[in-house]
């Protein structure tokens, strides 16, 4: 039987903000957030070579919708 303490350290982790977005991949679901709230959700497309912008593709949008850092966003793993 697994440490209850592992299994929640897990779950933090998971739900921690990602600070580096080049760390993320094509296909990974995530959420945005701004002022600790969801703006949106779905599929990364594609992230900047800089890895300041990522195109997230899905949440009722037909068309992928761009993201920057600079505009004071946070991405999460879904």
């Amino acid at each position: 039987m697994k440490a209850r303490g592992a299994v929640l350290s897990r779950r933090i982790a998971h739900a921690a903000t990602v600070s580096d977005w080049g760390l993320l991949h094509p296909g990974e679901r995530v959420e945005i957030l701004k002022h600790a709230h969801v703006i949106a959700s779905g599929e990364v497309e594609e992230i900047s070579r800089s890895g300041n912008v990522l195109w997230l593709v899905g949440g009722g949008h037909s068309e992928s919708q761009p993201f920057m850092k600079s505009d004071g966003v946070q991405v999460r793993r879904a």
